[in-house]
């Protein structure tokens, strides 16, 4: 008995020595290293994202099985990345973080293997998947299996959009082959002055183009969160990344087929803004901030912005809404006078498939002038790149509410989740003004000949401006035609709206029977 019970402690105490050097990934040295560039550890990382002690880990003790260049005397345990399962905030959630210590977290045979596992019961299981990415590539080392190991998880991140949310984290390099997993995922967040991304790095650039760009300009955060719209998030350090993701899943549902977290809070739903009656400024082209219309409204005035520093003429984001979690689409007069063009409705259309995919409800508010006009839009296409937000609202089957504060003119105001559009309620603020386009430009039309013909043009043309201003700039003949279902109060919003929230909630609207649409892309 006591021979077996040495036999089976000496194999108990191996497992746990194997385990140890798992732990230590690529040693000491490099991990000292990591620290000096101001970043965690693969396991770090995960150890502060994660609820304490929930995090059970799977395959640590895998490795790969090449021989070429030398590998068969490097076969770290692990390979290069960090997978398991724990929880946040007490709900379930995978996860896969890869270790620069590692063979700078280069992705090959198994290594991809652990994160399409990982991937696979997620789905089976309607689980959140997040994905922290610090890797130097594919290893070449292991040549055309590196890259078959890249299109196993892009097959995944494609069959599981719509399923699971999916949250990429860019924590260190991601080049190449390695940026389209993170750009088919929910939502990507960037760490600021150690991440980057791009097809091409800036060596390749140079010899191409005669580009000369350091890492940071051609593919770092800020440049991402602001001129491709690639990131949705920038964060200061690795903690404020992982503070992000936690704050963004208190938005979103375990899966497709749940509803989003409520949470209950003392903000009383009956709550009056007073100061909402005068955010609309009485001159009709002096802009606004519509933060200032979302904040006061939603509970405990918290407000998660979404792609914050792109397209800023549209905020999109998550607010909750007595209790209730909405996704917030509103266009931001403090910014391009608030127009759409192609950037705002790529933005927005993105936003709105997100949170129709996942069952959040979706508020819009709307001050919009039309879209942008110019040779530059046009060529660019404007009109497929308009047609997407426009397909996305019709599309979207969730409840969905529209509060338009001023300006709702032309194509924009058919967009802006009207009520022909499916939306369900709809409604306007005394300031709003529902018309083909704005009185100057009306009148410059319809009585360009009456103009003409004045003794005093200039005062004619005013004169018929305020005539317009008067019988369209309003939200009346709108609600005549039932396509305003009230016209309410500024401060009294908040609870209109919960309200409104509240009686949809059992709402089931469904699209015709097909394979999927042929969104203008």
């Amino acid at each position: 008995m006591d021979q077996n019970k040495k036999i089976i402690d000496e194999k108990i105490k191996k497992m746990y020595e194997l385990k140890r050097q798992a732990a230590l990934g690529g040693g000491q040295k490099r991990i000292d290293t990591q620290h000096a560039k101001n970043k965690l550890t693969a396991r770090e990382r995960i150890e502060l994202m994660l609820d304490k002690g929930s995090f059970h880990e799977m395959d640590m003790l895998a490795h790969h099985h090449s021989s070429d260049f030398g590998l068969d005397r490097n076969r770290p345990l692990g390979d290069g990345v960090v997978t398991g399962h724990g929880e946040i905030y007490g709900k379930k959630v995978f996860v896969f973080s890869q270790d620069f210590t590692v063979m700078g977290g280069s992705l090959a045979e198994q290594h991809g293997r652990k994160i399409c596992k990982i991937m696979d019961i997620a789905m089976k299981s309607g689980i959140p998947v997040i994905g922290l990415n610090d890797s130097g590539g594919a290893r070449v080392q292991e040549g055309v299996i590196s890259l078959g190991a890249y299109a196993d998880i892009f097959l995944r991140n494609t069959m599981a959009s719509g399923v699971v949310p999916q949250i990429s984290v860019i924590m260190g390099p991601c080049a190449g082959g390695a940026v389209y997993s993170p750009a088919i995922t929910d939502f990507i967040i960037m760490v600021k002055k150690t991440s980057y991304m791009f097809v091409t790095g800036p060596k390749v650039v140079k010899t191409v183009t005669h580009e000369e760009l350091t890492s940071e300009e051609l593919g770092g955060a800020d440049v991402h969160a602001s001129k491709s719209g690639v990131a949705h998030f920038t964060a200061e350090n690795d903690m404020e990344a992982m503070d992000l993701v936690k704050k963004l899943l208190t938005f979103i549902p375990q899966n497709n087929a749940e509803e989003p977290p409520f949470l209950p809070n003392e903000d009383p739903p009956g709550r009056v803004e007073k100061d909402l009656n005068y955010v609309v400024p009485a001159n009709p082209n002096q802009p606004y901030d519509m933060r200032d219309v979302i904040i006061p409204i939603a509970d405990n005035g918290e407000f998660l912005e979404v792609h914050k520093d792109y397209a800023q003429n549209i905020i999109v984001g998550f607010i909750h809404l007595g209790g209730r979690s909405i996704g917030v689409i509103a266009n931001q007069p403090a910014v391009l006078a608030g127009v759409l063009d192609i950037d705002s409705s790529k933005k927005a259309a993105r936003f709105i498939r997100f949170c129709d995919s996942f069952n959040i409800p979706i508020l819009t508010y709307e001050d919009v002038p039309g879209f942008m006009p110019g040779a530059n839009q046009e060529w660019n296409g404007i009109i497929t790149n308009g047609a997407k937000l426009l397909y996305a609202y019709c599309e979207a089957t969730v409840p969905k509410v529209t509060v338009i504060t001023r300006k709702a003119y032309g194509g924009a105001y058919d967009v802006m989740n009207s009520k022909h559009i499916r939306g369900d309620f709809n409604y306007a603020w005394p300031s709003a003004e529902l018309a083909v386009m704005g009185a100057k430009g009306a009148v410059e039309i319809i009585f360009k000949k009456e103009i003409a013909a004045a003794e005093d043009k200039e005062k004619r043309n005013e004169e018929l401006i305020d005539e317009f201003n008067e019988k369209f700039a309003n939200p009346y003949i709108a609600a005549s035609y039932g396509y305003i279902d009230d016209v309410i109060e500024p401060k009294n919003t908040r609870q209109i709206l919960i309200n409104s929230f509240n009686l949809l909630e059992n709402k089931v609207d469904r699209n015709p029977p097909k394979k999927h649409g042929n969104i203008p892309l």
